[in-house]
């Protein structure tokens, strides 16, 4: 029979502690002990379990909620949209939240209308979200049911995929009461890396198009993939970072996480990006999705931003093709808006008259939608496998 939640509770008192439970109050707890299991993303690879230690997290907490000042702890609330089981979900809004004593507003799933409409009633002040839900916040006429002059939205923060320079002033347009924080940080490193203000630097925003400054008691170096050499400032390198935070492992996969974390320590995080003068870091794509064409590297993200810039596009996702000649060239899928009469030698034009000739996008074609994982992220592999399908045929 299915009773009241009270009725479960109350069973459960009656029923008083088993053998199990009394045995396992007795074992001691370590820092050491994993605690969380979260996924990374299988977009490059396999999926693999991340094997992160109460340590890890809280090393991650201290560090990140340093940004934080203290006249700011219980006077924010935030919208829980990210999937719990994410390390976003898990590190950024459940225990950062919490620790910082804010109030969460959680969301089943994300659907336009509901998202505003919470953002207005519960007065959410700060949103973690991703570019796909600030691209609809901008260019989807749902938002114009909505008076917008009721949002107490203070700021949002992007993370989990690049943001497109021009979807953020056209954000920043459209809600210019809201501040836009870009942030970086990945499940093996339990969360948060980089943080948007520094009170060392006088609370300082970081730059736009930054993704904000190293955290206290993290260690960062960008240097070259093939021969391991450091770079100095303002030189594109692979971002490698050494802390308290870096993950244990991946589960059951020892070979994986060789590949990943070095002897040293240092987590390899297979981004390129660089430090300039000031401090800030930016990143400028993956080194797995780099398109090498003739042996220039070019950054898909650089040309997604252009294609968003395009008054007829309203997404867009770029990626390698095998080329007998060039190696790779790339190629581009597009969601046009109803209506308009481009074609895809018009978005070929429009990139090439943008970008440098090794970069121009040598193949378009048009979609309903782009596939993208629950984090925001653009499934790259589906995209190019369904090309290499239709071109067998």
């Amino acid at each position: 029979t299915r009773g009241s939640w009270d009725e479960l509770l109350e069973a459960s008192e009656k029923a008083g502690p088993t053998t199990a439970m009394e045995e396992e109050e007795d074992q001691k707890l370590e820092q050491s002990d994993v605690c969380a299991l979260p996924y990374s993303s299988g977009t490059t690879g396999s999926s693999k379990g991340v094997m992160l230690t109460h340590r890890n997290l809280i090393a991650n907490l201290c560090s990140s909620l340093f940004s934080v000042p203290p006249e700011m702890q219980g006077q924010v609330t935030i919208l829980g949209l990210m999937p719990f089981f994410h390390i976003y979900g898990i590190t950024g809004i459940c225990c950062a939240a919490l620790r910082n004593k804010g109030r969460v507003v959680v969301l089943r799933r994300f659907e336009l209308r509901g998202f505003l409409q919470a953002l207005i009633h519960h007065e959410v002040t700060f949103a973690p979200i991703v570019p796909p839900i600030m691209l609809a916040m901008v260019k989807s006429p749902v938002v114009d049911e909505f008076d917008l002059e009721g949002l107490k939205l203070r700021s949002v923060m992007t993370a989990a995929a690049p943001l497109a320079p021009e979807l953020r002033a056209a954000f920043e347009e459209k809600f210019p009461g809201v501040e836009v924080q870009e942030a970086y940080g990945l499940t093996e490193h339990s969360c948060i890396t980089l943080t948007h203000c520094d009170p060392r630097k006088g609370h300082r925003n970081a730059k736009k198009h930054s993704v904000g400054f190293i955290l206290p008691n993290i260690e960062v170096k960008f240097i070259d993939p093939e021969s391991g050499q450091s770079f100095s400032k303002n030189m594109p390198g692979e971002l490698c970072v050494r802390s308290e935070c870096v993950m244990q492992g991946y589960f059951k996969n020892k070979e994986e996480t060789n590949r990943t974390v070095d002897q040293d320590g240092w987590l390899h995080t297979g981004d390129i990006g660089y430090i300039d003068d000031d401090g800030d870091v930016f990143i400028v794509d993956r080194i797995k999705e780099l398109i090498k064409y003739k042996g220039f590297q070019v950054a898909p993200a650089e040309l997604e931003a252009i294609l968003l810039a395009h008054p007829s596009v309203v997404d867009a996702a770029v990626f390698a093709l095998p080329d007998e000649e060039a190696g790779e060239i790339p190629a581009a899928c597009v969601v046009k808006k109803s209506g308009v009469n481009e074609t895809e030698e018009d978005i070929m034009r429009f990139i090439a008259a943008n970008v440098a000739s090794y970069k121009k996008v040598r193949v378009v074609r048009f979609l309903n939608s782009i596939p993208k994982s629950p984090s925001g992220k653009i499934l790259r592999r589906l995209l190019k496998d369904s090309f290499n399908y239709i071109q067998q045929q």
